[in-house]
Parts: C-alpha cells; sequence; structure tokens
C-alpha cells in the first residue's frame, strides 16, 4: 500500500471513528433531556442549559477528528512520515 492509500483509509477511519462516538453521546444526551423534561416540565431551563453545554462539548470531539482527518489529507507527507 502506497502512502497516498494509507493517508486516506488513515483520514477516513479518523472521521468515521471521531464522529461515531459524539453522535451516539448527542443521541443519548436528548433521550435523557427528554425523559427529564417529561417527568419534571418545571426544570426546563436547568435540563436545557446542561444538554446544551454537554452537546458543544460532544461535539468538540467530532470537530477535532475532522481537523485530524483534514490534516492527514491535506498536509501530511512522505517526508513527514520518513518514508
Amino acid at each position: 500500500m502506497d502512502f497516498d492509500s494509507a493517508r486516506m483509509i488513515g483520514a477516513a477511519l479518523a472521521i468515521g471513528a471521531g464522529a461515531l462516538g459524539p453522535g451516539i453521546g448527542i443521541g443519548i444526551l436528548g433521550m435523557g433531556a427528554m425523559q427529564a423534561l417529561g417527568r419534571n416540565p418545571e426544570a426546563r431551563g436547568p435540563i436545557m442549559t446542561n444538554m446544551i453545554l454537554a452537546i458543544a462539548f460532544a461535539e468538540a470531539v467530532a470537530i477535532y477528528a475532522l481537523i485530524v482527518a483534514i490534516l492527514l489529507v491535506f498536509v501530511a507527507s512522505p517526508k513527514l512520515a520518513g518514508a
């Protein structure tokens, strides 16, 4: 396998695995928030605030994975890899 193929596969795996976790996490967060709102509608403000904050942190992980994938595609070269 040449360097370009390995670089593209690495980028695909980075964004694929890096987006899978936050996607599942955001789904679980949404489910928990909707259950909490169903049980206690008066606590809407704190529940929504905490949910949005947690979603932002989860999404940051996906953005880091996207940055790694972009770096692999556009910046990585055989000279940097020592090949």
